[in-house]
């Protein structure tokens, strides 16, 4: 498979887990998984096999979804993984209902919350979607009490679009046009 260049952030790269990366995830692996990754995986990653076998799945559906998939945010002193980042499917996806062209989701892992990680992560793989691959209009979807998300997503110009209910419960749909605005944290 194909690994695509990381997309830099000011303290991350964010870099692309192969196939074989997320394969090795699934097996718990840990240091095939490090090898492919070259960075060490957290261990709320290797706790995310759902996340990993959806994306697996993904990209067996369509090997053309590799560059938009699930993505480390490795901090760039000591490439220490803060989070992951991914789009949920490429850009025009109709479950998107014409809120957007593509939905974002991401985790910042508990010790590096309140740091500016999902910030920068964002803005990061909104301007290569925006580059790759013609990207005006983004979504996220945030659970009404999950706060600093939301306020994440306001100072970055989002605004509720609708309601939608997954298997997590309800959920608002954001959506902003590229480039983000909003006051700078």
């Amino acid at each position: 498979m194909t690994i695509w260049a990381d997309v830099a952030a000011p303290r991350l790269l964010l870099r692309s887990f192969s196939v074989e990366a997320l394969q090795a995830g699934l097996r718990g692996d840990a240091d095939e998984l490090r090898r492919r990754l070259g960075a060490t995986p957290a261990d709320e990653w290797l706790a995310e096999q759902e996340l990993m076998a959806l994306r697996l799945s993904d990209l067996a559906d369509d090997p053309g979804y590799a560059p938009w998939s699930v993505r480390a945010m490795l901090r760039r002193e000591d490439l220490a993984m803060v989070g992951h980042i991914n789009f949920h499917t490429r850009p025009g996806h109709p479950y998107l209902q014409g809120y957007g062209d593509v939905e974002l989701g991401y985790a910042v892992y508990p010790a590096f919350r309140r740091q500016g990680y999902a910030r920068e992560a964002l803005l990061a793989m909104a301007g290569w979607a925006a580059a790759q691959g013609g990207v005006r209009r983004l979504v996220l979807s945030v659970e009404p009490g999950n706060l600093p998300s939301q306020a994440l997503a306001a100072r970055l110009g989002f605004v509720k679009v609708a309601e939608a209910r997954d298997e997590d419960g309800c959920e608002d749909v954001l959506a902003a046009d590229w480039p983000l605005g909003g006051r700078r944290e």
